[in-house]
């Protein structure tokens, strides 16, 4: 094992876990919400989460932003949203001669954490916009490139609850994000200690624990965890598990599913999994650390087929049956 790389892998757990704690300080709960959360921005992929209004989805992006020192914005997509409104326009501005020139001022995309809250509610001329700049890492207006400052980082939001008025982002577009989180509502205790952290005069609030140019250096530590070939190889057969007709397929998948997941849910799967590694204190990826990651990273890329769409079938059990049908290959 490499000196160095070992010691880079220390501090991102290290690190990791200072970040994790500081979030805890404010968000009750959630820890399997966070820790995915956190393994989407070092993985260097976005994220969207699912859940109903009011159970901390905003709290917990803006908390982030603090942790890691990153500038942090909000946009709420509503149907009157236009693409200029995310990305900004170009104004006509008067020097103090009176000359008029063309200046292009930024909008709130131009961040380092952007929180997109209901990105259903945008029409899918906005909603691209936004996509853009999120596989780019840049936008482009009136022929020039301007790059966005790392880590780009958008966690966006769907209300699974109020669907008039809505427009579902496209299976293409859903495909941009690396996973694909279910916030659910807190139980019992968590509600109460939601309440005593919220209705005090002094709440709490997350402090700077890792600066943005240390977080950018955690992404690369990730890519350097090595990944055996076996591991790889169940990774790509759990993809191709989801593919009707492939094969690989389950029954569930046979019966139920239309089109499988892209490559994108390949390397989701492992990037994510490299980041499980680390925080088992692991220098490699197991098969264990995929089956972590698997429905999260694959769970909004199957499409369903009718029968599916029509039996109300859950995607998390297609993943599951997925998991406990694929064996892993011998080394």
């Amino acid at each position: 094992m490499n000196t160095t790389f070992e010691q880079s892998a220390k501090a991102f757990i290290a690190s990791f876990q200072r970040v994790h704690r500081e979030i805890a300080k404010v968000i009750v709960g959630h820890n399997r919400l966070v820790e995915d959360v956190l393994t989407g921005l070092f993985a260097g992929g976005h994220v969207l989460l699912e859940g109903v209004p009011g159970i901390g989805k905003t709290m917990l992006v803006s908390t982030l932003a603090n942790a890691v020192d990153c500038a942090f914005s909000r946009i709420q997509f509503t149907p009157d949203l236009m693409p200029s409104d995310i990305i900004g326009t170009r104004v006509v501005v008067e020097d103090e001669a009176g000359r008029k020139t063309f200046t292009f001022q930024k909008g709130p995309v131009f961040t380092q954490v952007l929180l997109a809250d209901e990105i259903n509610r945008a029409t899918p001329k906005t909603q691209s916009a936004l996509l853009e700049a999120m596989q780019e890492k840049a936008v482009t207006v009136a022929g020039t490139r301007h790059p966005l400052e790392p880590p780009f980082f958008v966690l966006a939001t769907q209300n699974p609850l109020e669907m008039e008025g809505t427009y579902p982002l496209p299976e293409a577009q859903l495909d941009r994000f690396l996973f694909k989180l279910t916030v659910s509502f807190p139980p019992l205790e968590d509600l109460m200690e939601v309440a005593r952290r919220t209705t005090v005069r002094d709440m709490p609030k997350a402090s700077v624990v890792l600066q943005h140019a240390d977080a950018l250096q955690m992404m690369g530590v990730v890519r350097d965890v090595p990944i055996a070939a076996h591991v790889e190889k169940y990774a790509a057969r759990l993809l191709l598990a989801t593919h009707p007709g492939s094969g690989y397929e389950t029954p569930m998948v046979k019966q139920y599913v239309k089109y499988g997941g892209s490559p994108r849910g390949l390397q989701a799967m492992i990037l994510g999994g490299k980041v499980r590694a680390l925080l088992d204190q692991r220098y490699n990826v197991s098969v264990e650390d995929i089956k972590h990651v698997a429905a999260p990273a694959l769970r909004h890329r199957l499409i369903l087929n009718f029968e599916g769409e029509a039996e109300e079938v859950r995607t998390d059990a297609i993943i599951a049956e997925i998991i406990e049908k694929t064996q892993v290959e011998e080394k």
